[in-house]
């Protein structure tokens, strides 16, 4: 009997695991492994309108209901203010601690660099810096230290295009519904934050159909299968593959030597 794999997203703010990786989590839940979700900011700059007690209580309600939608576990927001993020120790130990008592075998957090978002880049930091820690009990000791490090892999943003390798291709099309409707819970930062920032002059519509296609047209870069995955893909699901949707991961620096074999263990969608 296969056992029960337990995955951790981190990121920077509520609604970016959903975005970046919520495809990834919802086939994982699918197949019975546990899932959590973590944001080191409580998101609390993501608006033009409310102000910020109101939108983390609000955003807080969202990623609740992304969590429902898509199978996750557990998502843990850190009260951090949005814009602040900065990798201390104290984070990196919150990272430490979330990491053991999940008891994960796999960490997706953001990349350490690039451009876009500084909470972002000080999310990946932070990971990047508590996984050496995790196994060694020396290190806050009052939680129990993971027996084996974590595969860890690196999500894309808008800011790590240019570096970001296609290392993992997961073919999504059979959960697209489930991301879309992650992505749907966080009303603040789809339908209202986004359209504002971006200057967007279209209406955002009223019905599930229409949010569907808004969705899927304005950030369709993490949606669709484009030309630069397909060498993965074909690795990963043979030469046959017709993937038109698909979210890639970056193996990160720190890991051990990964066989494929064990790579489709702790990653048990891929080739599905």
């Amino acid at each position: 009997m296969k056992r029960t794999l337990r995955v951790i997203v981190i990121a920077a703010h509520p609604d970016e695991p959903e975005e970046y990786a919520g495809g990834t989590a919802a086939l994982y839940a699918r197949q019975g492994h546990a899932v959590k979700f973590m944001t080191l900011t409580n998101g609390s700059a993501g608006h033009h309108v409310l102000d910020a007690p109101t939108l983390v209580a609000r955003r807080a309600r969202e990623a609740a209901l992304a969590a429902d939608r898509l199978g996750v576990a557990q998502y843990e927001i850190l009260d951090i203010d949005d814009g602040s993020l900065i990798p201390t120790l104290e984070v990196r130990q919150a990272v430490i601690r979330s990491i053991r008592e999940w008891r994960a075998d796999v960490v997706i957090s953001f990349h350490a660099d690039g451009g876009g978002h500084p909470d972002n880049r000080a999310s990946g930091v932070a990971v990047r810096d508590a996984l050496p820690f995790v196994v060694l009990g020396n290190i806050l000791p009052t939680v129990a230290p993971l027996k084996r490090r974590p595969l860890h892999l690196q999500m894309v943003d808008y800011g790590t295009h240019d570096l970001h390798r296609h290392d993992l291709a997961i073919d999504i099309g059979q959960v697209l519904e489930d991301k879309l409707l992650g992505c749907d819970a966080h009303a603040t930062q789809f339908y209202e934050f986004a359209p504002h920032s971006n200057g967007w002059g279209e209406e955002v519509p009223e019905d599930w159909a229409g949010r569907r296609e808004f969705i899927l047209k304005n950030w369709s870069e993490y949606f669709h299968a484009d030309a630069s995955m397909r060498e993965s893909l074909t690795r990963w699901y043979g030469p046959d593959a017709r993937a038109e949707f698909a979210e890639t991961f970056h193996l990160a620096r720190g890991n051990r030597s990964y066989s494929d074999e064990e790579l489709r263990e702790l990653v048990p969608m891929l080739g599905d």
